[in-house]
């Protein structure tokens, strides 16, 4: 065909551009192949699921650009490189919040709609969602911390396919986002000694072996924040191991006293994009955390306690998944050991110079 538009590329045509022919061929009910009548919630069974595949590449789209800029010696905390990261991570977190409210629609099918086709899904899972397993990994999720993990380690009934069970394995030993995040907060400049020769705070308890005049002085409040509920000893001992002895699961004390300080101090200039990184990773925690719990409530509406399609013990599977698959509890748990904002000690003026937005004169 000649186009119309002299010197220039043929224009797109949207049918073409998105392959919306190829597309909509993709929906195979089995239920229809086998020569029975169609299951009429089957349609919606594949193209909801279908669904969150497409979603789960873009999740692992948006993941590769962070880790892409993480992976770099050095991340400007202030300026494009952060901003990207935090735009991206934000997104997955809508996205994660979309595919939710999917099941919405999902749970429009009653049990006895989906039983109509169920048995004729013997053998395969939402369990063998290779990108799911990929987004959990490049998450952070480490296998060895997952519920039951037997589970992914076969490639029987239930299991992964031969191609998919390598594939996954080799994308396991990359570095996770949670590793790049956890590099990145140790190394963070904010405690470097120039910045704190001058402060000139008076401690309210002598500087504990191992931490800093701050810290210290630090612990010392967040004693004093801690109500008669509270088990003090037991408390200020999870302080010490946190935040100076062993850190908590693959968190260093280093990062993890750094989250601390950035969620301390979050209204500082320089802290706000860092902030919003923390912020957002905890939240993709909670969308996952949600995401699992709906997928449970569904499992129980529509099969009660009968085994899974793809051969698991189906709700009590689903339900150790929801209390253990974490991937940022420990740096949600900084969270514990924040103080009043108003009781925050003043930082010594050259680290607080330091964190502002400077502007060359012009």
């Amino acid at each position: 065909m000649e186009c119309p538009f002299s010197g220039e590329r043929k224009p797109e045509y949207y049918g073409d551009y998105l392959a919306i022919d190829e597309l909509l061929q993709l929906q195979r009910p089995v239920s229809l192949t086998k020569g029975n009548q169609l299951a009429h919630d089957e349609m919606l069974f594949i193209i909801i699921h279908q669904s969150y595949e497409l979603w789960f590449k873009q999740i692992r789209h948006e993941l590769q650009a962070c880790k892409e800029v993480l992976s770099k010696p050095a991340a400007d905390d202030d300026g494009p490189d952060m901003n990207v990261v935090v735009h991206r991570l934000k997104r997955i977190v809508e996205i994660w919040k979309l595919l939710n409210h999917q099941v919405d629609v999902l749970e429009t099918m009653t049990p006895l709609d989906f039983l109509e086709f169920r048995e004729y899904l013997h053998g395969a899972s939402g369990f063998q969602s290779k990108q799911f397993r990929q987004i959990e990994a490049g998450l952070g999720l480490q296998m060895e911390s997952r519920f039951r993990p037997e589970y992914y380690k076969h490639t029987e009934l239930g299991g992964f396919n031969e191609k998919d069970f390598a594939e996954i394995s080799e994308f396991e030993k990359q570095p996770s986002l949670l590793q790049m995040v956890e590099r990145w907060l140790a190394r963070a400049p904010f405690f470097d000694e120039p910045f704190w020769s001058e402060w000139q705070h008076v401690a309210a308890t002598p500087v504990r072996e191992g931490q800093t005049p701050f810290w210290s002085h630090y612990r010392g409040l967040f004693e004093a924040s801690l109500s008669e509920r509270d088990d003090k000893p037991e408390m200020l001992q999870k302080f010490d191991e946190l935040f100076f002895t062993s850190g908590a699961g693959e968190w260093s004390p280093a990062a993890l006293r750094c989250a601390l300080f950035i969620m301390l101090y979050r209204d500082e200039p320089l802290f706000r994009l860092p902030f919003a990184l923390i912020n957002a990773l905890i939240e993709i925690d909670e969308q996952l955390g949600n995401f699992r719990y709906r997928h449970l409530q569904m499992v129980r509406r529509m099969i009660g306690t009968r085994v899974g399609t793809g051969g698991s013990s189906g709700e009590h599977y689903l339900q150790g998944a929801v209390n253990k698959n974490y991937i940022f509890r420990e740096l949600a748990g900084v969270i514990t050991f924040l103080i009043e904002r108003r009781k925050l000690p003043a930082l010594p003026k050259r680290l607080h110079n330091a964190l502002r937005f400077s502007f060359a004169e012009a």
